[in-house]
C-alpha cells in the first residue's frame, strides 16, 4: 500500500513563490496606470464641466447686452482681450474678466468666481463691420499628477447680441 502524501512539494512551493513575485512585480505598475487613468478622466470631467457653465454664463449675459456698449480691453497685467464689459438691457453693467488663473464675473459691486482653472481668456469682434457678433475663447487647465496639467480649450465663435 502507498503511503499518503502530507504537504507541498518544492516544486510546488517553488512555483507559487515564481507566481507571487510575477504578481508583485507587475501589480503596482498596473494599479499606478489605473490610477491615473481614473485621475484624468476625473480631471476632463471636471474642467468639461466648468468650461460648459462659464460658456454658457457668458453667453446668456452677452446676448441681452446693448452692442453698443460693449469694451474689450484688459486688466492691468492680464493678456490682450481678456476683458470684456457690457450694459445689458435692464441697464445692468456686467464685466468679464481674467484675474491670474480666475475668470471673474463683475455685476456692479458684485464679483463671483465663475472658475479657478482659467489659463486663456479671450474676447474679439470676428468681424469689423458687424459689431453685433462677439467671438469668446477661453482655456481652461487641471493639474493631474506629476506636475503635468490636462487643458480644454472651448471657443465660441458666433455670440450674436440681439439688442
Amino acid at each position: 500500500m502507498a503511503a499518503r502524501r502530507r504537504g507541498y512539494t518544492l516544486t510546488e512551493a517553488m512555483l507559487v513563490v515564481a507566481i507571487l513575485g510575477v504578481l508583485a512585480t507587475i501589480g503596482p505598475g498596473i494599479l499606478l496606470q489605473v490610477n491615473r487613468f481614473f485621475i484624468l478622466s476625473r480631471a476632463r470631467s471636471d474642467i468639461q464641466r466648468e468650461a460648459r457653465a462659464s460658456m454658457y454664463v457668458i453667453n446668456r449675459n452677452l446676448r441681452q447686452a446693448q452692442s453698443s456698449t460693449i469694451v474689450i480691453d484688459c486688466v492691468s497685467g492680464q493678456p490682450y482681450y481678456s476683458r470684456i464689459t457690457f450694459t445689458k438691457i435692464q441697464g445692468t453693467t456686467i464685466s468679464f474678466y481674467q484675474s491670474g488663473k480666475n475668470l471673474i464675473q463683475s455685476s456692479g459691486n458684485n464679483a463671483k468666481t465663475l472658475s479657478k482653472n482659467l489659463r486663456y481668456l479671450a474676447f474679439a469682434f470676428p468681424r469689423s463691420d458687424d459689431m453685433t457678433i462677439v467671438s469668446v475663447s477661453l482655456t481652461l487647465e487641471e493639474s493631474i499628477y506629476q506636475a503635468q496639467t490636462k487643458a480644454l480649450h472651448m471657443a465660441s465663435e458666433r455670440v450674436r447680441i440681439m439688442n
